[in-house]
């Protein structure tokens, strides 16, 4: 398969023997004697090495993603941004990543003991990486693991291995073992020999719910963690600054084609600013630029394959059929697609219960705010909600109420800072992803205990 806009032949690189694929493994664990002793200083040194050669080259690294990803230039370029402050983040966490001093005298057996518990890492990392962040979120795997002192062996997705393989070398001249990160653009069938190889004890995964659940099941001793897809949600109350709220629902619902995980999809809106809101969202989403990733005026691009092109097809003509109304959108000139607003849809399509991952947001009006959290909370996903009002009891009721990774109040499902802790439940997955958390799925206690 050749990416679309530079003719690069991402699907031709050359595929690692399985000799190549084991010789890697064995290097990462190998080198964990060595990188689980690298000193504080020298791993900050060489996280903050990291962040400025993403930086020095911030330019290449944007053309990369646009040209193998489709990602809008411009939003290529705020992913660069981000790589650089994930591991500038990863380099504060490291200092900050302690352990704990227990009193054990709390009775008699135990007199005169006391405990230290420090972090130490369990060892070489499996990481899998998806294409609609194929710089950041690699980002998200690499810098906890040089954090906590851990080889890192990384299959990217195969429409977008270039951008790791650009960070792999990025790495490697800031100082890091060039046998302690390997990036490995293999089939999905040997990515998943990759996460089940006993010598990588843990699995850090980011993708489709469907294969990262495979994955745990195949791999019940090992540590893992799984970020998975949503259908994300946002509720518009009756007291919500409108304007505010459509600008955000645009943004989020269709930026970079509406491929992300946590992309605003189901649009809750209170019945007495239904209309109004139904109004604006469609009249600004008319106005959206489509088309060519590379033209510095596109905001939304192509569908990642002609195949994800043709599903979104068959999911709006399927719900149409079942009763839903098109307000805007749905032309189609090869993979991109012009962005969708749906009204009048049910719970069963699967617009609405499953997870797009493409440019369509629906809307559907609510009388009681109880009601709108129980639509919320109707899916198999968990991963992040919106919520836009001014009420901080309904904020508080919300808050108790969503099953979600976390809530985003005055703004939509789709934001997120590098340095929280991002993830969910449900079948959103498992694990906290966000520097600080990471490197706490990275690492295990270990308690030493001294008897005076």
């Amino acid at each position: 398969m050749r990416s679309p806009y530079d003719g690069a032949e991402v699907g031709r690189l050359p595929r690692p023997s399985a000799a190549q694929i084991d010789r890697a493994i064995v290097g990462a664990v190998s080198s964990f004697p060595k990188t689980r002793r690298l000193p504080t200083f020298e791993r900050v040194e060489i996280l903050r090495r990291i962040a400025q050669g993403i930086q020095a080259q911030k330019a290449s690294l944007a053309q990369t993603i646009a040209r193998e990803a489709g990602k809008p230039i411009r939003a290529a370029r705020t992913e660069v941004e981000r790589a650089v402050a994930t591991f500038h983040a990863a380099a504060s966490e490291v200092e900050r990543h302690t352990g704990e001093v227990l009193p054990l005298d709390v009775n008699g057996a135990s007199l005169g003991r006391w405990g230290v518990v420090r972090r130490v890492p369990i060892g070489p990392i499996c990481a899998i990486t998806p294409f609609n962040f194929p710089l950041n979120l690699s980002a998200h795997k690499v810098a906890p693991a040089i954090a906590v002192g851990a080889p890192i062996i990384h299959k990217p997705a195969s429409q977008t291995p270039l951008s790791a393989l650009a960070l792999a070398e990025i790495v490697h001249e800031a100082g890091w073992p060039a046998e302690a990160y390997v990036v490995l653009p293999v089939s999905g069938a040997d990515g998943e020999k990759l996460a089940i190889d006993p010598r990588l004890p843990i699995v850090s995964f980011t993708g489709s719910a469907e294969v990262g659940w495979k994955l745990k099941s195949l791999v019940s001793k090992k540590r893992v963690g799984l970020e998975l897809g949503g259908n994300a949600a946002a509720i518009v109350h009756s007291d919500a600054n409108l304007e505010d709220a459509v600008a955000r629902s645009a943004a989020g619902g269709f930026g970079y084609a509406g491929q992300s995980c946590i992309a605003l999809q189901r649009t809750l809106v209170h019945r007495s600013v239904f209309a109004a809101f139904r109004d604006a969202l469609v009249a600004r989403t008319k106005r959206l630029v489509a088309g060519d990733p590379l033209d510095e005026a596109t905001e939304v691009g192509p569908m990642i394959s002609t195949g994800d092109a043709d599903r979104i097809e068959r999911w709006l003509q399927e719900a149409m059929a079942q009763g839903a109304e098109l307000l805007c959108g749905g032309k189609r000139k090869g993979n991109v697609i012009e962005p969708v607003v749906l009204a009048r849809t049910k719970r069963t399509m699967r617009v609405e219960c499953e997870e797009v991952f493409g440019p369509v947001v629906t809307l559907s009006p609510y009388d009681t705010f109880e009601e709108a959290l129980e639509r919320v909370n109707d899916t198999r996903y968990g991963l992040q909600a919106g919520l836009f009002t001014q009420d901080i009891d309904r904020i508080q009721q919300a808050f108790d109420t969503l099953e979600v990774g976390a809530l985003i109040v005055n703004d939509v499902p789709t934001w997120r800072a590098d340095r929280m802790p991002y993830g969910g439940v449900k079948d959103s997955g498992v694990g906290r992803e966000g520097p600080a958390y990471a490197m706490d799925e990275f690492t295990e206690p270990r308690l030493l205990v001294f008897r005076s």
